[in-house]
């Protein structure tokens, strides 16, 4: 089924109704303009179903793009523990709608103001304004990190602490190019390489080790 995220209606219907004004004043460049960007919300704020095999003991790409980090870190802003870090740049033709890796209960969701740069830089993570939502799976703690972008000024979270999940359910969006940190427990194997292209919901990032 072909369908769009919700957070993408009011561009939708701001620029197709600029299009059909500007159409009715022949004001053509305008109508010019306005149609292009109308067609690009559509496509920007398309959510294609995505369908994968559930797997208690696999965990599945959280969002689109290209994998821009893999690193074992200190995760100090929630977790406090030693993670496996496997980052996520979403560009701006990319899917923004991000999905869960596994399933489990929302433990805590956090929001954190911050700057905008270029979602790509390593200091990006937490210096910019971000959402940090935690899960409890079966394997541990896992944690998601919505990254706002340079163009991206608004990360949402669709979920609340409590909500249970089911692998691969749509939890939340980024509008346009911006980045998504996946933060899993120690003994996770990894399953993607630098610079590997992955789509959410459906890519395999990583096995647990405990099985």
């Amino acid at each position: 089924m072909f369908q769009f995220a919700k957070e993408g209606y009011p561009f939708i219907i701001f620029f197709a109704v600029i299009t059909v004004l500007s159409l009715i004043f022949r004001a053509n460049w305008v109508t010019v303009v306005a149609l292009v960007l109308t067609l690009f919300m559509l496509y920007f704020f398309r959510d294609p179903d995505r369908h994968a095999m559930p797997d208690i003991n696999s965990f599945y790409s959280p969002a689109d793009g290209k994998i821009i980090q893999i690193r074992e870190t200190y995760e100090d802003e929630l977790l406090k523990e030693q993670m496996i870090e496997v980052s996520i740049f979403m560009n701006a033709f990319d899917v923004h709608v991000n999905r869960v890796p596994c399933e489990g209960t929302v433990k805590d969701v956090q929001y954190y103001p911050g700057r905008f740069m270029a979602a790509f830089k390593e200091e990006a993570s937490k210096a910019n304004e971000h959402i940090n939502m935690v899960m409890e799976c079966k394997h541990g703690h896992v944690m998601m990190r919505q990254v706002a972008g340079l163009l991206a000024r608004r990360a949402v979270c669709r979920v609340k602490p409590g909500d249970t999940l089911d692998q691969g359910e749509r939890y939340g969006i980024i509008k346009f190019s911006s980045r998504v940190d996946i933060f899993l427990p120690l003994g996770t194997e990894v399953k993607v390489q630098l610079g590997d292209k992955v789509k959410a919901g459906e890519s395999l990032i990583a096995v647990s080790s405990k099985q």
